[in-house]
């Protein structure tokens, strides 16, 4: 059954709804077809049915069917993944927060997730991996497609050295709703989300949108009151207001 799902996640390209009605109207499926997606296939995967599937994802509103993945998958079920996330046009301050409190994480044994973006995304990889921290990223592309480009030596290093993640097959390039979509795992597999640094509308509030629907802890760095911060606006709605990683657990 997992290799037609694996069949069904490759030739819809990740689309869950279509995957949904393949599987829902028992889509014939050859088998010498099945076995030449799985040969061909350069990247490990886990499916919604196999046994090391965390149900934090099983309980989400649309759950991805198959994750393709390198690295440790056992960091998906770790119950210390902290959620570093923020704006793509960071300031310096956002920079120096940010290694601030990733590195105030390593006494806490924590990991982090994010989702390898330029900005906060990337600041937060780097210093994880600076501080001996696992990191984990979640992409808004085919986990064999990395962007941004620039990013290629973070991809490269995480790839061996942590969790790369995504419900997207091969070399398939992103657009603007994968982005959104995929944030709905960096909340999911999170215990807690750490706003950086972000704008009231922005891809940042979108993942902070899905940790409030499954009950994270919403954290988040003060910024001064004349820049339209999300981070104040959280705050003011409840979001812990945090300086540390102390604060993270305080």
């Amino acid at each position: 059954m997992r290799k037609i799902l694996l069949y069904f996640a490759i030739k819809y390209e990740g689309n869950y709804e279509k995957i949904y009605q393949a599987i829902k109207n028992k889509e014939q499926v050859k088998k010498e077809e099945i076995e030449q997606i799985e040969n061909n296939l350069k990247c490990n995967y886990i499916t919604i049915i196999d046994p090391l599937y965390p149900l934090k994802l099983k309980s989400i509103v649309a759950p991805p069917i198959v994750l393709f993945y390198y690295g440790d998958i056992n960091l998906l079920t770790h119950s210390n993944n902290v959620a570093i996330i923020g704006t793509r046009k960071n300031s310096t301050y956002g920079q120096e927060m940010t290694l601030k409190i990733v590195s105030g994480l390593k006494k806490y044994q924590a990991n982090t997730v994010s989702g390898l973006a330029t900005g906060i995304d990337g600041i937060g990889h780097q210093a994880s991996i600076d501080n001996g921290i696992k990191t984990i990223a979640v992409l808004g592309s085919g986990i064999d497609y990395c962007y941004p480009s620039e990013n290629k030596k973070l991809y490269e290093y995480i790839k061996e050295n942590g969790l790369l993640l995504s419900e997207y097959p091969g070399t398939l390039k992103p657009n603007k709703s994968f982005f959104l979509i995929r944030n709905r795992i960096i909340a999911a597999i999170s215990e807690y989300i750490v706003v950086i640094e972000a704008k009231y509308k922005s891809g940042t509030m979108n993942t902070v949108a899905y940790g409030l629907e499954y009950g994270k802890e919403i954290c988040c760095i003060p910024h001064l009151a004349n820049e339209e911060s999300g981070c104040n606006m959280l705050i003011k709605q409840g979001a812990k207001l945090i300086e540390t990683a102390k604060d993270i657990y305080e």
